[in-house]
C-alpha cells in the first residue's frame, strides 16, 4: 500500500504544479496585458496565451477538484440517506465517471490529432499543444475517479473528498 499512496501522493503534487505553473503564466500574461494596456498598446499575444494557460488550468484542476469534492459533489441529499447507500452511491459515481472519462480518450486523441493541421495565429504554436488539454483533463479525471473506486473497493478510503488539509 505504500508503494500506491507514494503513486497517488505523485500524481496530486504533479496535477497541483501543473495548475500552479499554468495560473502563474495565466496571471503573468494578464499582467502584461494590463500593463500594456495603460501604457498605450499590449502584445497581441497576450490574449491567446492567457486563454491557453486557462484551459491548461482547467485541465490539471479537472482531476484535484474531483478528489476534493470542488468539481461537482451533491451530497445533501446522498449522506442523509440510510446505512452503506451513501458508500454505494459514491462508488457508483466513481466508477461513472472513470468510465465516461476513459471512453472519451481515444475521441479526444482524435480531437488533438487534428490540431497538427493547425497553428495559432499570435503565437505561431501547433494547436495540438493546446487542444492536448481537453484529453489531459479526461486522463487526469479518469486517474482520480479510478483511484478512488479502487481506494474504496480496497476499503482504504470511504469515497468522500480528499480535502488538502486531509492528505
Amino acid at each position: 500500500m505504500k508503494r500506491a499512496d507514494h503513486l497517488i501522493q505523485f500524481i496530486v503534487l504533479l496535477a497541483r504544479i501543473g495548475a500552479g505553473v499554468s495560473f502563474a503564466v495565466l496571471i503573468g500574461t494578464v499582467l502584461i496585458q494590463v500593463v500594456g494596456r495603460f501604457i498605450g498598446s499590449s502584445p497581441v499575444w497576450t490574449e491567446e496565451l492567457t486563454r491557453y494557460a486557462l484551459l491548461f488550468s482547467v485541465a490539471f484542476g479537472a482531476g484535484l477538484s474531483f478528489r476534493t469534492g470542488d468539481l461537482v459533489n451533491v451530497d445533501v441529499i446522498c449522506e442523509a440517506l440510510p446505512g452503506r447507500a451513501p458508500w454505494v452511491l459514491r462508488l457508483f459515481a466513481a466508477i461513472v465517471t472513470a468510465g465516461l472519462a476513459i471512453y472519451l480518450l481515444p475521441h479526444a486523441w482524435k480531437y488533438v490529432s487534428i490540431g497538427k493541421m493547425q497553428t495559432a495565429p499570435a503565437l505561431g504554436i501547433k494547436m495540438h499543444y493546446v487542444h492536448f488539454t481537453v484529453w489531459l483533463m479526461l486522463a487526469l479525471l479518469a486517474v482520480f475517479a479510478s483511484l478512488r473506486v479502487l481506494g474504496m473497493l480496497a476499503g482504504t478510503e470511504d469515497g468522500k473528498p480528499r480535502k488538502p488539509e486531509e492528505d
